[in-house]
């Protein structure tokens, strides 16, 4: 991760951390660790909690415990995970970083300021009056474009096929919405061989996705066609009883979005007459009755995390570097930004592509004094 360790060498040097109480719930991995010893590295103290039951790397926590309190084990139950917020709360940090929305919640009242990294969790927020500036790493573009669309597009294939072992080329997958991460499992199953479907409720995104040479067409259609299903529109009830009705014997059912809840999975239990058995780690088995089996992989959770390692950490370089600098910006700028949800300040966006540049080897041109003078004094004759 050398764009992270860039940052973290000039925090060692500059020390703009120092003093300050960060509270992150994250997938608590390999990757994450690094953002933490970078945020320590800054000066702050640092407090660790799972946000995803089935994403803990056991190993990576009971490292960091020797250097930063750390919550969370794999396979914890709700409780444990309510838990782990609670003490996190209780740590009364300045900074809390955040992966859903929880944890900004529960704190937003005494904090400096957040940063939310998903979709579900920026909805939650903006639906509530925050007492603090939150920065929605989410929506920055280096976030979008490698997070989303190349480090959830492979990941979320890859978490597929292991659970499975499934050919995609040949099959039909279904894409259920196409975002930032939808285009990027798009993209990619169709590079693997499969023929691909999305299904869209905005018509711009439903245009691009037809302009781009995929099949577009309504879920309930798609629902006869599918071999394997990808949710990933951070809404819930996607896939419904009306859809499993449709679906063909053994379709898989996979979700690729925050929660698990966009597979509605009381229904498909009422669907599954003929009962559920596990057929293989992570993949079960629901019996329709009528000759018919789906097969429901990490039980709704997020897929590429539960099922395979989630992103390649060239991928978490730049997501967790942007994290790294958006806390920074947030000791040093946070009292002059207005409370709510705030986009991140484009400079910090360009100088994590920099840094991710550099450590390619890769230079690019820059503006001549008479270009930038050119594009930024032009006005129109008199």
């Amino acid at each position: 991760m050398p764009v992270l360790r860039s940052i973290r060498e000039r925090f060692e040097r500059e020390r703009p951390l120092e003093g300050v109480t960060v509270a992150a719930c994250l997938h608590v991995t390999a990757e994450t660790a690094n953002l933490v010893r970078a945020l320590r590295a800054g000066g702050a103290e640092v407090a660790l909690a799972a946000a995803n039951p089935l994403s803990t790397q056991d190993d990576v926590a009971d490292a960091l415990r020797e250097e930063a309190e750390v919550h969370g084990h794999r396979g914890e139950d709700v409780d444990a995970y309510v838990a782990g917020i609670k003490a996190l709360a209780e740590s009364a940090p300045q900074i809390a970083l955040d992966d859903g929305g929880d944890l900004i919640a529960a704190t937003h009242r005494k904090l400096t300021g957040g940063i939310e990294e998903t979709t579900t969790g920026l909805v939650r927020l903006r639906a509530m009056e925050l007492g603090c500036p939150v920065l929605a790493v989410n929506e920055a573009l280096a976030e979008r474009a490698f997070n989303d669309r190349y480090g959830t597009g492979q990941s979320t294939l890859d978490g597929i096929v292991r659970a499975t072992n499934v050919l995609l080329a040949g099959r039909t997958l279904v894409v259920i919405g196409y975002g930032w991460t939808g285009r990027g499992v798009a993209l990619r199953a169709r590079g693997a061989g499969a023929s691909v479907i999305v299904c869209e409720v905005d018509p711009l995104r439903a245009l691009e996705a037809r302009m781009e040479g995929f099949e577009v067409m309504p879920a309930l259609e798609a629902a006869e066609r599918g071999d394997i299903f990808v949710t990933v529109t951070g809404a819930r009830g996607v896939l419904r009883g009306e859809h499993f009705a449709r679906m063909k014997d053994g379709a898989v059912l996979a979700n690729a979005g925050h929660f698990d809840v966009e597979i509605d999975l009381d229904e498909l239990r009422a669907a599954a007459t003929g009962g559920v058995r596990e057929v293989l780690p992570l993949v079960e088995q629901h019996d329709l009755g009528d000759g018919r089996r789906l097969h429901l992989l990490a039980s709704g959770r997020v897929v590429n995390l539960a099922a395979a390692q989630g992103h390649p950490a060239e991928v978490m370089d730049l997501s967790f570097a942007l994290q790294a600098l958006a806390t920074e910006h947030l000791v040093r700028e946070g009292a002059a930004l207005a409370p709510g949800v705030n986009a991140v300040p484009p400079e910090l966006d360009r100088q994590v592509a920099a840094l991710k540049l550099a450590a390619l080897g890769v230079q690019i041109d820059a503006l001549t004094d008479e270009q930038r003078a050119y594009l930024s004094s032009w006005a129109p004759p008199s």
